[in-house]
C-alpha cells in the first residue's frame, strides 16, 4: 500500500463513527493489516479533536484535586554564557509556541467531558531579571531564590499560559534561563526537544537566516484523537487482558522501612540524592548484560529488585517506569504529555538465582514494551486497586533508565553562546523543589563514561540518611552480583563488611557458675537477721534471712529423701504466702526443679500443665490444694503436715549449670501452654544482671507483684534475696491505686515491677490526684507488654519524674529480661510513631534483627528479633520439635543458639531496639500489610483515650479494623457523648493515618479487661455484634441525601445506597468521583468539590458539605461556568 493510500485509511478510520471503528479494525486484522503500521494523520475538522489524551486527563484530574502544587512542574535551568541577544532569544520562543501547538494549550471542562483549547499565536514576552548591579556575593542566592520561585509556581490549567520563561542577568556575558512548563502539556523528552530546538533557531536568528526545523506532520491533539481512536475501537481490551494476567488481583503495598508513618495525605514533597557509579563498576555491568543478553536497564533494575525484596521482606515486587511512548516516528519531534507509566511486576524470593530474575525481567520488559500504549489510568480504572491518598495505587516505587538525548554538556553555538547545565553548587542553594510522586524513586542516566543514579525520595516518611544508606546498599549488590551473578538473592551480599561487622556481636566467654542457693546462704551468713520475706497485707508476718534459710533447708531434706535431685520437676501450688518463698527455695536447695502452678488458675489449664510437665511430686497446702484437679498418679506433700523436727543445715550443692532450675509454662500461639525449661547458668546469670540493672542495694524493699507462674516473679524474688534486699509480697486481689500507694509509704518500697497495662491505669489515677509523696520509691519496672507513650505525660503531672523508670523487656525463653530501656527522662515527643523504645540488650545478650532468611537487616529495617547469649531457656519440656523451631543455631557463632521471638523490632541509629508488634500481629485489610501495633499507638495519643486495643475481625465484606477504647465515665454517659467522641477521635485518627488504618469501629468501654497478673486479656473483649455496628441501612432523608444516594447507585452499580456507606469501600475511585460532581452539579445545580468526596467518603457527611452549600448558593447562577471552575479547584464559592 502507497504513503498516501495508507493516510487515506488512516483519515477514514479517525472519521468513523466509535462503534464503525471497531468493525473496522477487525476487519483490517482479517486483511492481514496492522493499524499500528498505518500513518498518523492529521485530523483538522474533526469535532472530537479537541479532547484529551489519557494522560492529561490524569494531569486534568489530580490539578483539579491540588491546584496549588508545584508537584507536576517539569524546571529547567539553561546557563547561558558570552555575548547574549535578548531579542533573539526572545523571538526564538516565539516561534517554538507558534510551531507547538502544546505551548498555547489551556484546558477547560464541559459537565463530565473536559476539553483542550489552543490559541493563536502571540509573540511571547522574555521577563530579565537583572542581578548584574547587585554586589557578587548576592547575586547566585539571588538567582538561587529565583529559581526556586519559578520551579513552585502554580500554573493555572485554565488560563495559562502553561510555559514560564525567565532570563537571569548576573553579568553582560553570564546569564541563567529558567523554563518551567507544566507536565500536562509536556514531558522529559519533550524538554530536550525544546532545548535543541531554541539552540537552533536562536543561532539562525542570529546569523539572520530563517531557522531550518523539519515541519510537524501533526500535532498533540491529532496523536491524542488518534491513540483514543484506536485502543477505544478494540486494542484496548487486547493489552488490558496481558496486564490483567501480569499483575493479577491482590496488589500489594511495598512496605520499606520508613521513617515516620505514612501521612493521611501525601504532601508530594520529595529530596534527591546524586550518586555516580564509577567506570570500573560501570564496566563490569556492561560485560554483566551482555553475557546475560539483557540490557544494562534490566541488570540495574534486577539489583534494585533485589534491595526492595530484602529491605521489605516481600517476594510480590512491583516497581513503576516511566516509558517515552514515542513509537512512531510522527511523535518523535513533538512538544507533548506522551510519557506513560507501566509496571514490571516480579516474584523474588530468597532461593531465585540473580540470573533467573535477570531473564524473568526480560521478558517482562518485553512484554511491556509490546503493551505500552494502553494509559495507567486506564489500568487503574479497569483493576481497581483499593485507594488511599496516602499511597500511590499498583506501586509505591520507581525506576527509570535513560541515555541522554541533548546532551548540555557545554554546547558551543555557531553564534558563540555557550549553552550548559548548572553546576550542582549553583543549583544547591536553589532548594530545587524534587516532586515525590512516588515513595521512592530511582534514575540512572548515561553520561559519556559514567552512569549516574539518583534516589527522589518523599521527605513525608524518609530521612535524607536512611535514603544514602540505602543507595549504598544497591550499589553493594550490584558489585556482588557482578562477582557472582548465579547466586541466590538471598545470599547476594547488601551490608558493606564494616557495616556487617558492626552488627555482629561477640560472644561472651560463659561466666563462672555459682547456684542461686549458694549465693543465697551467702546473703544468710552476711545478713541473717534483716527481714528477706514479708507480706504486704496487715498484720504483715515477716521471715528473716535465717529463718527462711533454715525452713527451706528442711523442706529441702525432706524432698531429698523423696528422691529429688537434679533435672527432678517439682510443682508448687501455692497462693502468695511466705511459704511459697520456703517451697521455690526449697526445689532449688534440693537439686530439683520447680514448676509453678497459680491455684487460681482456670483447672484446664492446670490439667494441661501436670500432664504436660510430667512431674511425680507437688507441693502444696490444704487450702491451694482444695481448688486443684484431681491429681491422677501424683504424690502431694501438704505443707501443714510436714515434719517440723528435720535437719536445718545447708544441704551440698548437686547441681551444675546445665540442670533445670525452673519450668514456666507461657500461653501458646496455639492455645496449649508450653513449659520453657530455664537452667540454673541462665537463672544465676540473670540474678547477677538484674542486680546491676536494678541497682539493687542491701534493705532495699522490693514489691514482689508478679504470680509465681510468670517469670516476672522470678526477677523480684532472687536477686534482692541473693543481695540483702527485702521482698513485700502482695495479696491475691489486684490492688487499686490508693492500696498499692499505702503500701509504697508504710513498707518503703524503694524498687517495684509492674506489668504494662496495671503501670497506665495507676499513673492515670495519680496524675488526676496527685498524692503528696511517694515515700522511699527510687524505681519503677514497666515490663509484660508496650508501654503506652502517653503514660510518659502522666509519669511527670503525677509527679514521679524523680523515680528512675525502665522499660523492661525479655521473653520468658531467654530468662526474664533482655534488654532494658531508661525511660526517666523521655518525653512522648521524643518516641518514635511505632512505639516504646526497648532499648539495648543486657552485658553478653547478642540481638539481631534478621528477614525470613536469617540475613542480618540494615539498621532501620524492620525484621524478627534474635536473641542470644547466656540466658536462652534449654528449649520447651518434652518438645524438642518446637525446640527446635524456635531455639536455632546462630549464624554468626559456631555452637551457639539464638532464640527466635515472633517479635517485630527495627535497630535505631543510637543502638536502641525498638519494639514494632508481633510478627502475628499484622493484618491484612483491603489488600493493604497493616501492623495493630501503629494503629494502638495513634489512637493512645488521641485526646479523651485512655487505653486502646485494635483489632482485625471477620465481617461479612470481609476483615475489618475494631478498636476498644477506654475512656472517661462522663464520655460514656448517654449516646449523644459516645457518638460526639467518637467523631473526634475518628477525624484525629484521619488526619494522622491513612484511610485503611482508620477502624471502622470504635467500641467505648470503661476499662479494658486485664488477667489476674494485670496483663491485658484479648479473650475477654466483647464482640462487636455486626448489626449494631453497621448502623444498619440508615435511610437517606434529606433532599442532599437522596441525591446523593441516587447518584451513587448509578454510578456505582449498587441496588441501594445507605447513609453509613463509604464510597471507596463500594468500589469508587477517581474518575467515578468526577461523573458524581458532574451529576449532582446536573441533578442539584450545585458543584461540590472534587476533593470533599475524598474528604468525606461516608454518604451521611458528604450530604451536609452538599447540603451547606445548596443553602448558600441561594440566586446565583450556577451555570457560570467560571464559577463551576473555581468550584473544581476546591476555591470557596
Amino acid at each position: 500500500m502507497n504513503a498516501a493510500d495508507a493516510q487515506k485509511l488512516a483519515r477514514r478510520f479517525i472519521e468513523l463513527p466509535q462503534d464503525k471503528r471497531r468493525l473496522f479494525l477487525a476487519g483490517m486484522a482479517r486483511e492481514g493489516i496492522d493499524f499500528a503500521q498505518l500513518p498518523m494523520t492529521a485530523c483538522d475538522g474533526i469535532a472530537e479533536r479537541d479532547g484529551l489524551s489519557y494522560a492529561q486527563q490524569r494531569m486534568w484530574f489530580l490539578w483539579q484535586l491540588e491546584p496549588t502544587s508545584a508537584a507536576y512542574n517539569l524546571p529547567m535551568a539553561v546557563r547561558l554564557d558570552g555575548e547574549l541577544q535578548v531579542e533573539a532569544l526572545e523571538q526564538a520562543f516565539s516561534r517554538l509556541a507558534a510551531r507547538h501547538e502544546c505551548l498555547r494549550t489551556t484546558f477547560g471542562q464541559d459537565g463530565e467531558r473536559a476539553f483542550q483549547r489552543v490559541a493563536e499565536p502571540q509573540p511571547l514576552k522574555l521577563p530579565v531579571t537583572d542581578l548584574s548591579e547587585l554586589p557578587e556575593a548576592q547575586r547566585w542566592p539571588l538567582a538561587q531564590q529565583h529559581m526556586m520561585a519559578e520551579a513552585t509556581q502554580a500554573f493555572d490549567l485554565q488560563n495559562g499560559p502553561l510555559l514560564s520563561l525567565r532570563l537571569l542577568r548576573l553579568a553582560a556575558q553570564e546569564h541563567v534561563l529558567l523554563l518551567t512548563l507544566h507536565h500536562i502539556i509536556a514531558d522529559g523528552w519533550s524538554m530536550n526537544i525544546l532545548i535543541d530546538e531554541f539552540m537552533r533557531t536562536y543561532d539562525a536568528l542570529v546569523a539572520g537566516r530563517e531557522p531550518t526545523l523539519a515541519p510537524l506532520t501533526v500535532h498533540y491533539r491529532d496523536y491524542a484523537l488518534w491513540q483514543r481512536s484506536w485502543l477505544e475501537a478494540g486494542e484496548r481490551e487486547r493489552q488490558l487482558d496481558y496486564w490483567r494476567t501480569q499483575l493479577g488481583d491482590e496488589h500489594p503495598v511495598l512496605e520499606l522501612p520508613t521513617d515516620r508513618a505514612y501521612p493521611a495525605q501525601a504532601s508530594h514533597q520529595g529530596a534527591r540524592l546524586e550518586t555516580v557509579i564509577d567506570a570500573a563498576l560501570r564496566e563490569e555491568l556492561k560485560n554483566l548484560a551482555q553475557r546475560q543478553g539483557v540490557t544494562l536497564f534490566v541488570v540495574l533494575l534486577a539489583a534494585f529488585k533485589t534491595l526492595l525484596h530484602r529491605y521489605s521482606g516481600q517476594t510480590d515486587i512491583r516497581v513503576g517506569g516511566l516509558i517515552a511512548n514515542r513509537t512512531r516516528s510522527e511523535t518523535e519531534g513533538l512538544i507533548g504529555f506522551f510519557v506513560n507509566t507501566q509496571i514490571l511486576r516480579s516474584v523474588v524470593t530468597a532461593q531465585t538465582p540473580f540470573t533467573e530474575l535477570l531473564q524473568n525481567l526480560r521478558q517482562a520488559a518485553l512484554g511491556a514494551q509490546a503493551h505500552q500504549d494502553l494509559p495507567f489510568d486506564a489500568l487503574i480504572e479497569a483493576l481497581q486497586p483499593a485507594r488511599s491518598q496516602s499511597h500511590n495505587p499498583l506501586f509505591q516505587v520507581m525506576f527509570n533508565h535513560q541515555p541522554l538525548v541533548a546532551d548540555l554538556h557545554q554546547a558551543q553555538l555557531a553564534s558563540g553562546l555557550r549553552v550548559g547545565y548548572l553546576s550542582e553548587e549553583q543549583l544547591a542553594g536553589s532548594a530545587r523543589q524534587h516532586a515525590a510522586t512516588s515513595d521512592l524513586m530511582l534514575d540512572t542516566r548515561e553520561e559519556g563514561e559514567q552512569l549516574f543514579a539518583a534516589f527522589t525520595y518523599a521527605t513525608d516518611i524518609f530521612d535524607a540518611s536512611t535514603i544514602a544508606a540505602l543507595a549504598g546498599h544497591w550499589r553493594n549488590i550490584l558489585q556482588s552480583v557482578c562477582r557472582d551473578p548465579q547466586q541466590l538473592i538471598g545470599e547476594v551480599t547488601m551490608l558493606a563488611d564494616s557495616e556487617r561487622h558492626g552488627l555482629i556481636q561477640a560472644t561472651a566467654s560463659a561466666p563462672r557458675f555459682i547456684s542461686v542457693q549458694s549465693l543465697f546462704e551467702a546473703q544468710v551468713a552476711r545478713t541473717a537477721q534483716a527481714p528477706a520475706v514479708l507480706l504486704a497485707t496487715a498484720p504483715a508476718p515477716a521471715f528473716s534471712y535465717a529463718e527462711l534459710n533454715s525452713r527451706s533447708n528442711r523442706l529441702a531434706h525432706q524432698l531429698r529423701a523423696q528422691g529429688v535431685g537434679p533435672d527432678v520437676l517439682v510443682g508448687v501450688a501455692l497462693g502468695r504466702s511466705l511459704e511459697l518463698a520456703v517451697a521455690l527455695l526449697a526445689v532449688l536447695k534440693a537439686g530439683g526443679a520447680y514448676v509453678p502452678l497459680d491455684p487460681q488458675t482456670p483447672a484446664e489449664r492446670l490439667r494441661h500443665v501436670l500432664a504436660d510437665s510430667g512431674l511425680q511430686l507437688l507441693l502444696s497446702d490444704q487450702q491451694s490444694l482444695a481448688k486443684l484437679p484431681p491429681l491422677d498418679g501424683i504424690e502431694c506433700l501438704c505443707l501443714e503436715q510436714l515434719d517440723n523436727g528435720a535437719q536445718s543445715d545447708n544441704l551440698p550443692v548437686t547441681v551444675v549449670a546445665d540442670n533445670l532450675a525452673y519450668v514456666i509454662y507461657t500461653s501458646g500461639s496455639t492455645g496449649r501452654p508450653k513449659g520453657v525449661a530455664v537452667s540454673h547458668g541462665a537463672l544465676s546469670e540473670f540474678i547477677a544482671r538484674a542486680i546491676d540493672y536494678s541497682d539493687l542495694r542491701e534493705g532495699d524493699r522490693v514489691l514482689q507483684f508478679a504470680t509465681s507462674s510468670f517469670d516476672g516473679f522470678v526477677e523480684q524474688f532472687f536477686p534482692p534475696l541473693c543481695h540483702g534486699a527485702s521482698v513485700v509480697m502482695r495479696d491475691a486481689p489486684l490492688w487499686d491505686s490508693a492500696t498499692l500507694h499505702q503500701v509504697i509509704i508504710d513498707h518503703g518500697i524503694t524498687l517495684a515491677d509492674l506489668p504494662a497495662a496495671y503501670w497506665y491505669w495507676l499513673v492515670q489515677e495519680y496524675a488526676a490526684k496527685p498524692p503528696a509523696s511517694f515515700g522511699a520509691l527510687r524505681q519503677i519496672h514497666v515490663g509484660g507488654e508496650a508501654m503506652a507513650v502517653d503514660g510518659l505525660r502522666l509519669w511527670q503531672q503525677a509527679g514521679l519524674g524523680h523515680v528512675r523508670l525502665l522499660n523492661t523487656y525479655g521473653p520468658t525463653e531467654a530468662t526474664v529480661v533482655s534488654t532494658i530501656h531508661d525511660c526517666t527522662a523521655l518525653t512522648a515527643q521524643d518516641v518514635s510513631w511505632r512505639g516504646m523504645p526497648i532499648g539495648k540488650g543486657l552485658t553478653a545478650r547478642r540481638l539481631y534483627v534478621l528477614d525470613d532468611d536469617l540475613n542480618l537487616l540494615p539498621q532501620g529495617a524492620v525484621g524478627e528479633l534474635y536473641i542470644g547469649g547466656p540466658g536462652l531457656a534449654r528449649g520447651y519440656q518434652r518438645q524438642p520439635s518446637l525446640s527446635a523451631e524456635r531455639f536455632i543455631a546462630d549464624p554468626f557463632a559456631d555452637g551457639q543458639r539464638l532464640y527466635r521471638t515472633g517479635d517485630r523490632a527495627r535497630l535505631r541509629g543510637d543502638g536502641a531496639l525498638e519494639y514494632v508488634g508481633r510478627v502475628d500481629h499484622q493484618v491484612k485489610i483491603r489488600g493493604f500489610r497493616i501492623e495493630l501495633g501503629e494503629i494502638e499507638s495513634r489512637l493512645q495519643q488521641s485526646p479523651g483515650v485512655r487505653e486502646a486495643v485494635v483489632l482485625a475481625l471477620p465481617f461479612a465484606g470481609g476483615a475489618q479494623l475494631v478498636a476498644y477504647v477506654v475512656t472517661k465515665p462522663a464520655v460514656l454517659a448517654s449516646a449523644a457523648t459516645q457518638t460526639a467522641f467518637r467523631q473526634q477521635t475518628r477525624a484525629a485518627l484521619q488526619a494522622s493515618l491513612p484511610d485503611y488504618m482508620v477502624p471502622g469501629h470504635l467500641l467505648l468501654l470503661a476499662d479494658l479487661p486485664l488477667t489476674p497478673s494485670g496483663k491485658l486479656d484479648r479473650k475477654a473483649l466483647p464482640t462487636p455484634d455486626p448489626a449494631q455496628l453497621q448502623g444498619d441501612y440508615r435511610a437517606p432523608q434529606s433532599p442532599a441525601e437522596q441525591c446523593l444516594a441516587q447518584v451513587w447507585a448509578e454510578v456505582l452499580h449498587v441496588p441501594r445506597v445507605g447513609l453509613d456507606d463509604h464510597f471507596f469501600e463500594l468500589g469508587g475511585h477517581s474518575l467515578l468521583a468526577a461523573q458524581v460532581i458532574a451529576r449532582v452539579k446536573e441533578q442539584m445545580g450545585v458543584v461540590l468539590p472534587l476533593r470533599s468526596l475524598f474528604e468525606k467518603p461516608l454518604l451521611a457527611d458528604l450530604a451536609e458539605v452538599l447540603g451547606q452549600l445548596a443553602e448558600t448558593s441561594g440566586d446565583d447562577d450556577w451555570s457560570d461556568l467560571d464559577q463551576f471552575m473555581n468550584a473544581l479547584q476546591g476555591e470557596e464559592v
